[in-house]
């Protein structure tokens, strides 16, 4: 039944020039009031006489008024008569009170009668006066005890006084679906849109707790005493409550997400019950959590693209120099030899060798000609981590894990997922976070710091160490297993002194590379200055002989290169070595030299030049102090690990 505007009144006309209705005389002259309304536009057709008298208007004046104009206020209860009606064909209620046209409410008992016509559905509506009948009870019951004396009286006057009100009334409700609760939380009405929505029909909740059958639970499976239940708050504080967010249950023990509002409902000023209205918003928010997700998935994207642009920007800051591998000595062939029948593979690679021998330049080789060329290759230098950030480091933190985790960030294994990633001076990594290195590599399993979510990732391992890792295994300092992880193809980077063949092309290689004031004009290496980097013994390697070659670059003078070389020691004079003396080793000469450096600096002071100095004490020129400290990485003053 819609609610259209009301028309204006119709003219008022004496009724007795009220024309036939076309219901009938027998209709226009019933002794009860009856009124025919229209179900599609609620507009009343016609009134009776009698219903004119009771109501105090016209009958045009009723042809052009609709039956909500007759009930201001009581749209709710008027709607569910109406369904009533429709539902059984007929019913009957006290609940409506029709305004009379000098503004009070009438007591009434309202019957309604569906008359299917051709023009459509009407409405016979049969209004009895109350007090009329109140009246005609008492006559009725005074003539009774004339006739039939006081203990009829009695029994009639307690039929009366069982009769009771059936119906409730129900505010103005809109949205999906519809539901009464009385004042003890007993279901009183269920519009069929509740029915579906919660799969329960209006007979079955009619009569019940409706908290507990649909409300009893909240969402993540805690119970929900009902308590706290808004909707019985509704009608304990008087308040409306509007609630999103919530669950309702379905009858099949699914969860429906609804938003929903309770409101009180009052007769005559006391709290009676309360209306819900609701809605199923399970596909919004269906739609909501899969547009966070996509939103949160574009944000990790960004950031990692982000980082791998940062760490690429880095890498391109930090590396000047080519990074083919060039040589033609045996040595080398036999690296490229194992770069080609590794790279296709997914094989964990550990490349073993002296600082400065190139380790990089192989793991990027053994990249470039893999199947993950097209991802970045990662490369974390394991001995320039703090211990306390190496997990951070490899595997990342979310905001608030620890003091100073301002923001997510994304570990170096998430970062070379589907690529490779390289593991420098790996024999550095702490022996406590070997473990979760271990079952990185093994399970591609991980969780980032202060999150229990585990990530999964595929990435391909190249280690590098200048270290002894068997020895490291032996002393306790490495776990066993992440050796034999790790070394599935070794690859030994050979130092520079076992292929000298290799020196003239990396020294012309290098010579090429370095930029130059274009006043220096072409610089060439002589042949003496050759066989002096030839007959070199290069302790720190490649990188040594290119940081000869930039040094002799910015020393030129008139064109010619100037290459400045440590002084070799002299040699002492020929012995005979005794059968029974031990050889010494190259670690072993390395580590006499550290160690009279060091003593030499600690009786200096420090000072590595001038009277008193180091270089002083050990007989050297100062500048060849300073190469050899820099080769072992020793600083004036302390010792520091550089992997010589």
């Amino acid at each position: 039944m819609t609610l259209p505007q009301a028309a204006p009144l119709a003219a008022q006309l004496p009724e007795t020039a009220t024309p036939p209705s076309p219901f009938g005389p027998a209709f226009l002259h019933g002794a009860e009031p009856a009124l025919v309304v229209d179900l599609e536009t609620a507009r009343i057709r016609d009134a009776n006489a009698a219903a004119c008298r009771l109501l105090g208007h016209w009958r045009l004046a009723l042809q052009g008024m609709t039956v909500f104009d007759l009930h201001p206020q009581q749209t709710g209860p008027l709607i569910v008569f109406t369904q009533a009606v429709l539902e059984r064909g007929s019913f009957w209620t006290r609940t409506l009170q029709p305004q009379h046209a000098d503004g009070r409410q009438l007591d009434v008992e309202c019957a309604g009668t569906l008359m299917p016509t051709a023009e459509g559905r009407l409405l016979l509506l049969t209004l009895c006066d109350l007090d009329a009948r109140h009246r005609r009870d008492l006559e009725a019951r005074a003539e009774a005890f004339m006739h039939e004396g006081l203990a009829e009286w009695q029994r009639a006057d307690r039929l009366f006084a069982d009769i009771e009100r059936e119906n409730r009334l129900i505010l103005r409700a809109v949205g999906e679906g519809i539901y009464g609760v009385n004042a003890e939380g007993r279901t009183t009405f269920v519009n069929p849109a509740a029915e579906q929505i919660l799969g329960w029909t209006a007979e079955e909740m009619i009569g019940r707790d409706m908290h507990a059958m649909v409300h009893h639970h909240h969402h993540d499976g805690s119970a929900y005493p009902n308590t706290t239940c808004p909707i019985y708050a509704a009608f304990r504080d008087g308040a409306v409550h509007h609630v999103e967010n919530e669950v309702f249950w379905h009858r099949s023990g699914r969860p429906v997400w609804v938003e929903y509002t309770s409101t009180p409902l009052r007769d005559r000023g006391r709290l009676i019950g309360a209306v819900v209205v609701f809605r199923d918003v399970t596909q919004k928010r269906e739609a909501n959590e899969q547009l966070r997700a996509a939103l949160a998935e574009v944000d990790r994207l960004r950031e990692r693209l982000e980082m791998e642009n940062a760490y690429l920007q880095e890498e391109i800051r930090a590396e000047t120099s080519h990074r083919g591998i060039i040589g033609r000595s045996e040595a080398i062939k036999k690296v490229l030899r194992q770069v080609d029948l590794v790279a296709p593979t997914d094989a964990t690679v550990l490349i073993t060798g002296e600082s400065g021998t190139g380790k990089e330049l192989i793991a990027r080789a053994i990249h470039d000609a893999s199947e993950r060329r097209e991802r970045p290759l990662i490369r974390v230098n394991c001995a320039a981590i703090p211990r306390e950030l190496f997990e951070s480091e490899f595997f990342g933190h979310v905001r608030g894990a620890f003091t100073g985790a301002l923001r997510d960030r994304v570990g170096r294994f998430e970062l070379a997922d589907r690529g490779t990633l390289f593991l420098d001076e790996v024999g550095e990594i702490p022996l406590e976070l070997q473990s979760k290195l271990l079952r990185v590599l093994q399970e591609g399993q991980f969780e980032r710091i202060g999150e229990e979510r585990t990530r999964q990732v595929d990435v391909r391992i190249i280690a590098a160490t200048n270290r002894d890792l068997k020895a490291a295994v032996r002393a306790g300092r490495f776990r066993e297993d992440l050796f034999y992880r790790l070394d599935v193809m070794p690859i030994e980077s050979v130092p520079l002194r076992e292929r000298r063949e290799d020196i003239p092309l990396l020294a012309a290689h290098f010579l090429d590379g370095v930029r130059r004031k274009p006043a220096d004009g072409p610089l060439q290496l002589s042949a003496g200055d050759m066989r002096r980097l030839q007959t070199y013994d290069w302790p720190g390697n490649v990188r040594e002989l290119q940081n000869v070659i930039e040094r002799g670059i910015i020393l030129a003078r008139n064109g010619r290169l100037h290459i400045d070389l440590p002084d070799r020691e002299a040699p002492a004079t020929a012995q005979p070595v005794p059968p029974s003396a031990e050889l010494e080793t190259e670690a072993d000469r390395r580590l006499r030299l550290r160690t009279s450096i060091l003593a030499a600096l600690e009786a200096a002071g420090g000072k590595v030049s001038g009277p008193g100095g180091a270089a002083e004490r050990l007989g050297l020129k100062p500048t060849t102090l300073a190469s050899r400290m820099k080769t072992l990485g020793i600083t004036p003053g302390r010792a520091s690990r550089s992997g010589a």
